[in-house]
């Protein structure tokens, strides 16, 4: 499927649309396009599928829910830059998940999709909490044109959210190469997650529980002293002589990047 085609959510579930990979970005186009964490909620199996696809290749780290109440449930997480929510869903809806994430005062930027085009259903479900409407069938193009929007007024309009840094600390997003000082780091994809969510995150008291849901995501029989042993590869691999830990150890609460 070209990305400038519309998804239509009813022939997609009838099956009489063909739907091929998702073609490329445009080379040329001058879109800086920002590496986010996101979470779709949507239960047509088939446009999930879809989505995670388009937005994986722009970079984006996705999760998937194919309920609203396993949704929301992720979503309360707190570490999702992004949510893109169906509004018809198995359990709650958008709107009641979009309330439950505004009354937990969390960051996270909504986008409420529907194939509803009523003006009062617009308004519910801004009122709700939404940031943003898109109506189905949608183009993927427009569908990335508003999740970069939302990024430009959520994420930090002053720096380069290819890269992030803290102290002496650069990982480059894009090119998914880390360094410390001038000595780049060779990192497994774990302590790669592990290392981006702390820096998404500079000098704030990160739970264990926290680390485990942005690390090991659905991966259920992983157990919290995993964090422990991920974070001594880690320390090990940023030690610097002369200089203390890049990361402490916060009693009673969990861990820290030094900002």
């Amino acid at each position: 499927m070209m990305r400038n085609q519309s998804v239509d959510p009813v022939s997609a579930l009838s099956g009489t649309a063909v739907h091929p990979c998702p073609s490329p970005p445009k080379e040329g186009s001058g879109i800086i396009n920002p590496a986010m964490r996101i979470l779709l909620i949507e239960d047509d199996s088939r446009l999930l599928r879809l989505e995670k696809q388009v937005l994986e290749e722009e970079g984006h780290t996705i999760d998937t829910a194919a309920d609203g109440d396993t949704g929301l449930e992720l979503a309360l997480r707190g570490t999702y830059d992004v949510a893109v929510i169906d509004w018809m869903l198995p359990g709650r809806d958008d709107p009641a998940i979009c309330r439950a994430v505004r009354a937990a005062h969390l960051p996270t930027a909504l986008l409420l999709l529907t194939a509803r085009t009523q003006l009062e259903d617009r308004v519910a479900g801004l009122d709700s909490g939404a940031d943003d409407y898109l109506s189905k069938p949608f183009a993927f193009d427009e569908l990335l044109a508003r999740i970069r929007a939302l990024s430009r007024r959520f994420l930090d309009p002053a720096g380069d959210s290819f890269e992030l840094r803290a102290g002496d600390l650069v990982m480059d997003l894009r090119a998914h190469t880390a360094r410390r000082g001038d000595l780049p780091l060779e990192l497994s994809a774990t302590e790669w997650k592990l290392l981006e969510y702390l820096m998404r995150h500079p000098g704030q008291s990160l739970t264990r529980g926290q680390i485990l849901d942005y690390v090991w995501s659905f991966e259920c029989d992983v157990q919290p002293t995993l964090v422990d042993v991920y974070i001594s590869y880690l320390r090990a691999k940023l030690r610097r002589p002369g200089f203390p830990d890049a990361v402490e150890t916060v009693r009673g609460v969990g861990y820290r990047l030094r900002a």
